[in-house]
């Protein structure tokens, strides 16, 4: 029997892998055969941690991961490494996948895969259009879409544009405010607009 190759992956670095680490740990993978992708999200193909369990897999071995969303987030993507890893010899193995444990090496297991990848891709999807469809709207009423706050009063940015018309490096005002050069210069012509 071959190798259990774990790999986990979470988006932003302020989130952990401890849940799908002890998962893994528990379907048999030994740590050393655990690759850890921290800070990547699972839209881009290329993932460091992902690249190397990749390159670890030898015919017969399983790539081990807790959830589909772990893989990959475009169906195209997660079906052209199901059948990479199949071409390879090498099973895929999905352990909460609808509730169960989805081996790809048997053709239910493939079906179901093929399935969750698709749905996966249409969920993601349908979210980027309600995000974009809630901006067009919000943007459409005036109303505020977030993002960061000015944190400089035009009074501020008045005394700035002073200095620097009484001799002061412009990078250095802007240094002192704590903005760059050129933010500066956007504020200071949005405020002449203004006038």
């Amino acid at each position: 029997m071959g190798k259990l190759i774990g790999y986990a992956r979470v988006s932003t670095r302020a989130q952990d892998t401890d849940r799908q680490e002890s998962d893994l740990l528990a379907a048999g993978v030994r740590r050393d055969d655990l690759y850890v992708d921290h800070g990547v999200s699972g839209a881009k193909a290329s993932r460091a941690a992902l690249d190397e369990a990749l390159a670890a897999l030898h015919e017969g071995d399983t790539l081990v991961i807790t959830t589909l969303d772990r893989l990959g987030r475009s169906t195209a993507n997660m079906l052209a490494l199901a059948d990479e890893l199949k071409g390879k010899g090498v099973g895929l193995r999905v352990l909460n996948l609808g509730g169960g444990d989805v081996d790809t090496s048997t053709p239910m297991g493939s079906m179901v895969f093929t399935v969750m990848a698709a749905l996966g891709q249409m969920e993601l999807e349908i979210k980027r259009e309600r995000i974009t469809d809630s901006v067009s709207k919000r943007r459409a009423a005036g109303k505020d879409l977030g993002g960061r706050k000015a944190q400089f009063t035009d009074s501020q940015v008045r005394n700035a544009a002073r200095l620097i018309e009484s001799g002061e490096p412009a990078a250095q005002v802007a240094r002192d405010l704590g903005m760059s050069r050129a933010t500066l210069y956007r504020r200071m012509d949005a405020l002449q607009s203004k006038a």
